[in-house]
């Protein structure tokens, strides 16, 4: 069962010769966790997806509040009895017709849902190695910050991280900067401060990178900066770790030779749980 533009059916009928999304890429999502029948950062998910479609100028439907976002999100989930812990993508795309020139800004949507079996984020204490993904970059502009159907770097990305025993990569910009991983936003604990990449790096507005920003600036006596990060900086860093708003936080224990330790991000996933909980 799934949501599309409103209406709950077993399939949308979509004609994929016909649709954008798969056609050009002509589509943009949000990747959502539901938990205990509430949608987790409603508000910065909606207010995204709402900034994604002006971005790529498609039309937002007068209906298209954050109430109705949630109604029907929650009304998929509800119905697939996935309320505990769900996996949510909203997906929007404009209407079929035209080539590279749309014959219309309108669109239609679909949301999917999924069973996850962890309700609060877990900290994962695992072997993660992480590797550079050399063979493409992304280029520091505002579309690569959004969540797009044109994924073929964090794919091609995977297929090797994959086929070398790589549990992720990370992906660098065309001025040879870290800046994100394949799934999710970095973050580097350094010498008693934390750094991320800025947005004009050319890395995801991540929902759950916001929410990590908010939480380590509220840390006493921790300096939190968004700077860019070198290869050269992943060797002296004590931690490394990969957020995203399904994972929550991930943390990395091997770059090349060097090993990380994890006490900094397990801190802040309590921090994170906490603040869920409160919520």
């Amino acid at each position: 069962m799934i949501n599309f533009s409103g209406t709950l059916v077993e399939n949308s009928g979509i004609e994929l010769q016909e649709n954008r999304g798969f056609l050009y890429g002509d589509s943009v999502f949000e990747t959502i966790k539901v938990l205990d029948n509430k949608v987790l950062f409603l508000e910065d998910h909606y207010f995204r997806l709402m900034a994604s479609m002006r971005i790529v100028r498609m039309e937002i439907p007068m209906q298209f509040t954050m109430e109705y976002f949630e109604t029907q999100i929650l009304s998929l989930v509800q119905a697939k009895k996935l309320s505990n812990s769900s996996r949510v993508r909203f997906t929007v795309f404009r209407k079929s017709g035209g080539f590279y020139l749309p014959k219309t800004n309108d669109i239609d949507y679909i949301i999917t849902a999924e069973l996850l079996e962890n309700q609060l984020y877990s900290f994962e204490t695992e072997e993660y190695e992480v590797e550079l993904f050399k063979d493409f970059y992304i280029t520091a502009q505002l579309l690569s910050t959004l969540k797009s159907n044109n994924r073929l770097v964090q794919i091609t990305g995977s297929v090797f991280a994959h086929e070398n025993g790589y549990q992720n990569c990370l992906v660098m910009n065309d001025s040879k900067n870290v800046v994100e991983a394949l799934q999710g936003n970095l973050f580097m604990l350094m010498n008693g401060k934390l750094i991320t990449p800025p947005l004009s790096e050319g890395c995801l507005n991540g929902i759950m990178r916001k929410q990590i920003l908010a939480i380590t600036r509220k840390i006493e006596g921790l300096e939190v900066v968004e700077a860019s990060i070198s290869p050269f900086d992943l060797q002296k860093a004590d931690e490394l770790f990969i957020t995203n708003t399904i994972k929550g936080i991930q943390p990395v224990t091997k770059y090349r030779k060097k090993g990380y330790k994890n006490e900094f991000a397990s801190e802040v996933l309590k921090k994170l749980n906490a603040q869920i909980r409160l919520g």
